[in-house]
């Protein structure tokens, strides 16, 4: 697990929004917007914020001692933190990460990140290709549980 401060994380968000040489998105409209000032301002379990076809960002919110659930995806996902300090477990490995520090999970290591704090932890998430629906909002973990154990429609 590598875990880098602010100013490399801005060059790996720049590095996953120009692959393949393009710097706007794939999908119909180009995403410009503070995401810090995104995900603090979130209150949401999960926020789908933006979605294109090799990239999705998702902001995060955490009340204290939650976790997102150990997980594997079949995609790779980075974590930047915006407000507060994660515990991080990947691929059986623990560790922390704070404010301005990003935590990138390869495609196919279970992971997990929790809040510790008495504060929400507030974070954004890469997904490359994306994870969720476009738009996709679970106000709490136990809305994300139930919408993701419903049966597909």
């Amino acid at each position: 697990m590598r875990t880098t401060s602010k100013g490399s994380a801005g060059a790996v968000l720049a590095l996953l929004l120009t692959v393949g040489g393009a710097t706007r998105a794939q999908g119909p409209e180009p995403f410009r917007a503070d995401v810090e000032k995104l995900a603090k301002q979130n209150g949401d379990f999960r926020r789908v914020l933006f979605t294109a076809d090799h990239v999705q960002i998702v902001a995060m919110s955490l009340p204290a001692n939650e976790d997102i659930g150990a997980e594997v995806h079949p995609v790779d996902q980075c974590f930047f933190i915006v407000e507060g300090r994660a515990e991080t477990t990947i691929a059986g490995q623990t560790g922390t990460a704070k404010e301005n520090d990003v935590v990138c999970v390869p495609a196919g290591l279970r992971h997990n990140v929790r809040n510790p704090g008495p504060k929400p932890l507030k974070l954004y998430t890469l997904y490359s290709p994306p994870q969720h629906p476009p738009g996709t909002v679970h106000h709490t973990k136990q809305d994300a549980q139930k919408a993701e154990s419903a049966p597909a429609k």
